[in-house]
């Protein structure tokens, strides 16, 4: 008979002794200590008909799909991710970005850090997201 272990969860935490998060993050992440990690190159506006919009929200929209389709290349999920990190060089629309986020996230968000800057490796793009999962 093969046993079967239990496997951990990633676990979210939000510290009462720190300010609660000012936007839809988890301040922790907890990886279990045998789960494998991925760690994905940064996601861009690029679409499938390798074009790149000019607006920044359609740039959002082009990433979102990209990241839902790489997590899905490596049977992985939203649960999964762990840590996201979003590089942008104008502002963010965050309404509409949140809108993608909470549709790929639903409500157990990993943890985040976002940062402008001048410029990414094109200039035509405007947004870049990176991810590290957990499995």
């Amino acid at each position: 008979m093969i046993s079967k272990q239990k496997i951990e969860k990633i676990k979210r935490v939000n510290p009462s002794a720190i300010p609660p998060p000012v936007g839809k993050y988890s301040h922790i992440t907890k990886i279990p200590k045998d789960a494998e990690i991925f760690v994905t190159s940064g996601q861009v506006g690029v679409g499938i008909d390798n074009n790149i919009p000019e607006s920044i929200n359609d740039q959002v929209k082009n990433t979102f799909k990209n990241i839902a389709n790489l997590l899905a290349s490596q049977q992985l999920s939203a649960d999964n991710v762990i840590k996201v990190n979003i590089w942008a060089t104008e502002e963010i629309d965050w309404n509409y970005l949140y809108g993608k986020w909470d549709s790929l996230f639903g409500t157990e968000y990993p943890s985040m850090t976002i940062a402008y800057i001048s410029a990414l490796g094109l200039p035509e793009l405007k947004i870049e997201i990176e991810l590290w999962a957990a499995k």
